[in-house]
């Protein structure tokens, strides 16, 4: 494998010309093809495919990836390439529009799905590679113009990822910027027609608002205090290695992975002794030798967790130690009183499982509700009816139910968050919607003047005329019951 390009920060004066450069490249109409938008999907794939032992050698540099985790994200990349580019044609033909009132068949009314034009796309460090790839993947075959610009918190992933899309896709519309704040600073100063950003809610916050100074719409990634809710009915071993797994991975630094555990008191100390043992048999000589567990990105996330961590009143059950020379930081299981402790204040990303007791569900659910109206993740372990009633009752952005975030790790599944936890979703079909207008379309025949008629003045004795051509009848009484009856609308294939 040859070595790792270096890191290099784009410089800020050249920014504005980027963007114009590929502003012009979108209204020259370069992307619109199919063919075009599949050619650079299947040169991306193999792009990736080339670079795939740098990749992982960047992401275990960066955050300390192993191969199995970093694997997974390539694997997901390439395949997204050839899953999208393959299905590119179905998605992006016109469609019929549903439910055509008669009197307008004549019209030919179609949604057309076009372009929004230039996107930005800011990644972030915790999952470099899928957190990147699939918006950019989206972002081309909905034939976009498109700039990236990776986390500069995973440097290495962040070069490699620019010789990847610099090496093969056109220039002249897709560029990779890389920084830090000055330049996503001047990145947003530009006019976009979207904006994509995965990341946390403060920044995301300032993303909102400098949209919003343009009306230029955004998808937001953010995250959340997810709750995972264990009843005495669910299956206390499988929950708490599912649980378990979920913390694990990426060193905890995973938006959507449980922020608490809420255990029904009758099963919590059986619960305990299961994720005591699920990490015995995960890491039998232990997390800090082994290619199996990452580390924290950088000093700056290690004392954040750190700060965390020693803020608790709780008591630390495994785990606890820290390893400042390579951001290592143990798997950690902390036994609270209550839901008031300090660590609960904020979303962990780190490897912390805070364990609270329950005494019935109605009290978890006002629980996990008053933490936060709208995670990123809900995680109901219970029986079916206990878990409906969760899903019922707390909103989040996505759900797993007897598992953990397993709904995100599903490369067609629409994944998105809701209210504070983010706002819009993609992967597989949802990503080219999400870069997509649907464009409503009519087109008038110059024969049907006669039949249109009706909307010209003078409107004299014309309103009876459309009441009988246009008005729909009620199906249902005047208190809102349901009788016998057919609405008057047709669907017209």
């Amino acid at each position: 494998m040859d070595s790792l390009p270096k890191f290099q920060l784009t410089s800020n004066d050249t920014i504005p010309n980027s963007v114009n450069d590929v502003r012009n490249a979108f209204h020259s109409q370069k992307t619109k093809p199919l063919e075009f938008r599949k050619q650079q999907l299947r040169r991306l794939y193999w792009s990736i495919k080339d670079n795939y032992d740098a990749l992982l050698a960047a992401c275990k540099k960066d955050i300390g990836k192993g191969t199995f985790e970093a694997g997974f994200e390539l694997e997901w990349c390439m395949n997204d390439c050839i899953y999208v580019a393959n299905k590119l044609n179905e998605w992006a033909k016109d469609e019929k529009a549903p439910e055509i009132p008669l009197m307008n068949a004549m019209l030919r009314p179609k949604i057309r799905n076009e372009p929004l034009g230039m996107i930005l796309i800011i990644g972030t460090y915790n999952f470099p590679l899928i957190l990147l790839f699939p918006p950019l993947i989206g972002a081309i075959a909905a034939g976009n113009t498109v700039i990236i610009k990776p986390s500069e918190n995973a440097p290495n992933v962040a070069a490699v990822a620019e010789r990847v899309i610099t090496s093969t896709l056109d220039p002249s519309c897709f560029r990779v910027i890389q920084g830090a704040i000055p330049e996503t600073t001047t990145l947003l100063d530009q006019k976009w027609d979207k904006i994509f950003y995965t990341g946390g809610a403060t920044v995301g916050t300032i993303v909102a608002k400098k949209a919003a100074e343009t009306l230029t719409p955004y998808t937001l990634e953010l995250g959340g205090k997810n709750p995972a809710i264990v009843t005495k009915n669910a299956n206390i071993r499988k929950a708490a290695h599912r649980l378990l797994w979920g913390k694990i991975q990426n060193a905890g630094q995973v938006c959507i992975s449980q922020n608490y555990t809420l255990v029904e008191r009758p099963v919590l100390d059986a619960f305990v002794a299961e994720m005591k043992g699920a990490l015995a048999e995960f890491f039998p000589s232990g997390t800090r030798n082994t290619d199996d567990y990452g580390r924290l990105v950088n000093s700056k996330q290690l004392q954040r967790a750190k700060s965390i961590l020693d803020s608790t009143k709780g008591k630390i059950i495994v785990g606890g130690t820290i390893d400042e020379s390579d951001c290592y930081f143990e798997p950690t299981i902390i036994l609270l009183d209550s839901t008031d402790d300090p660590m609960l204040q904020e979303e962990s990303f780190a490897p912390l499982m805070p364990v609270i007791p329950f005494d019935d569900l109605n009290s978890a659910i006002a629980t996990a509700n008053s933490m936060e109206s709208t995670p990123l993740g809900l995680y109901p372990f219970g029986s079916k009816v206990e878990n409906e009633k969760i899903l019922n009752e707390i909103r989040s952005g996505g759900a797993s139910v007897n598992d953990a975030w397993i709904h995100g790790s599903i490369p067609t599944l629409a994944f998105g968050g809701v209210g504070d936890s983010g706002q819009g979703a993609y992967r597989g079909k949802a990503s080219f919607d999400c870069f997509s207008h649907r464009r409503s379309i009519t087109t008038t025949p110059w024969w049907a003047e006669k039949l249109i008629a009706m909307r010209y003045p003078p409107y004299a004795g014309k309103l009876e005329q459309f009441k009988r051509l246009g008005s729909l009848k009620p199906n249902f009484d005047r208190d809102g019951k349901v009788k016998v009856g057919l609405l008057r609308c047709v669907h017209v294939s």
